[in-house]
């Protein structure tokens, strides 16, 4: 058998295999030379066009009123196309990579509706919102719901994702983390000065976290998201510290001791300030937090990996430069 018919055939059979255990319609799988080729019709605005879906949330325009656009698809988030980048769990990089494509061939085989007001996200994208797509996405274990800030997701989406949780469904079947990691910035890409974040999304109810930091990865580096053991008794303890500490008054002074109890849980466990806390003040209330937690407040919990993904620079996913951990 020839090397590339082997490869091709080697690739597709591993992709079964997941589908069948992860418990995906066997026709969301198509062989990649046959899917390259598919043209998806998009109600877009009320108007039937053709798009090519580059992964499974977002797609170019090739013809109507936003011909030649490409379009960001809101509500919901789905892994990493570029390569074998994502893990958590028991999954492999490969096995998520596998349902990466998988995301990207459903997107391809539907008739979507779709809208947009053609404003666009901070990479030049048109924000576009599919329901019906979004949904299926979601509901197959293929995506999950995300949004760009503090704000939950829609709650049909999260409804949706729930009951794929519920049932192990997709990128849910070996281990369900707290927080997905979606993407990694190494300090030296930040062009601005405002800083470095990787994002976390909530797999509770698709809320964004960023993740600033001042860390340097190189190429290839697997990243992951910590997560801790809390101990009550300690959060406890830690409670009632802040609660009398004047240095903090003018931070948590507006919380129910019970809304003081959740932050400092939450970054017990996930060592990131909560949405209780008001923005422009989170920065200074998690570097205190971690204050003690260096001081061992908070226990000795080294913590596990919850979710991980593999740095690899823009320039270096495409082409014939790939980096290695790609090919």
């Amino acid at each position: 058998m020839p090397s590339q018919t082997r490869s091709s055939f080697v690739s597709g059979s591993f992709a079964l295999v997941i589908a069948v255990f992860v418990g995906i319609p066997l026709w969301l799988w198509a062989a990649p030379a046959e899917a390259a080729q598919v043209r998806t019709r998009v109600i877009l605005n009320g108007e039937a066009v053709p798009v090519s879906f580059n992964d499974g949330d977002s797609f170019r325009v090739l013809a109507g009123t936003y011909s030649g656009a490409q379009a960001r698809l809101a509500g919901f988030n789905t892994l990493e196309s570029h390569g074998p980048v994502h893990a958590w769990g028991s999954w492999t990089e490969k096995e998520m990579y596998v349902l990466a494509k998988m995301a990207m061939y459903h997107g391809r085989r539907g008739v979507w509706h779709c809208e947009s007001d053609g404003k666009t996200d901070t990479y030049g994208r048109m924000l576009t919102w599919c329901p019906d797509l979004a949904e299926s996405m979601v509901r197959l274990g293929l995506a999950h719901v995300m949004s760009v800030d503090d704000s939950p997701g829609k709650p049909e989406l999260i409804e949706a994702q729930r009951e794929a949780q519920r049932a192990r469904r997709g990128i849910w079947a070996h281990g369900i983390p707290p927080f997905v990691l979606t993407s990694l910035h190494s300090v030296e890409e930040d062009t601005t000065g405002e800083g470095t974040y990787n994002r976390l999304v909530s797999t509770d109810d698709g809320h964004s976290v960023k993740w600033k930091h001042t860390d340097r990865y190189s190429e290839c580096a697997k990243i992951c998201h910590m997560v801790y053991e809390a101990d009550e008794a300690k959060v406890d303890e830690v409670t009632e510290a802040v609660a009398t500490d004047p240095k903090v008054a003018g931070i948590v002074g507006k919380l129910s001791r019970e809304e003081l109890r959740q932050a400092i849980l939450e970054f017990a466990k996930w060592r990131h300030t909560s949405r209780a806390i008001a923005k422009d003040r989170r920065l200074e209330f998690e570097a205190y937090l971690q204050g003690k937690a260096d001081a061992g407040a908070f226990g000795s919990s080294p913590g596990v990996p919850g979710s991980c993904m593999v740095h690899v620079p823009f320039e270096r996913r495409y082409g014939g430069g790939r980096a290695a951990c790609l090919r």
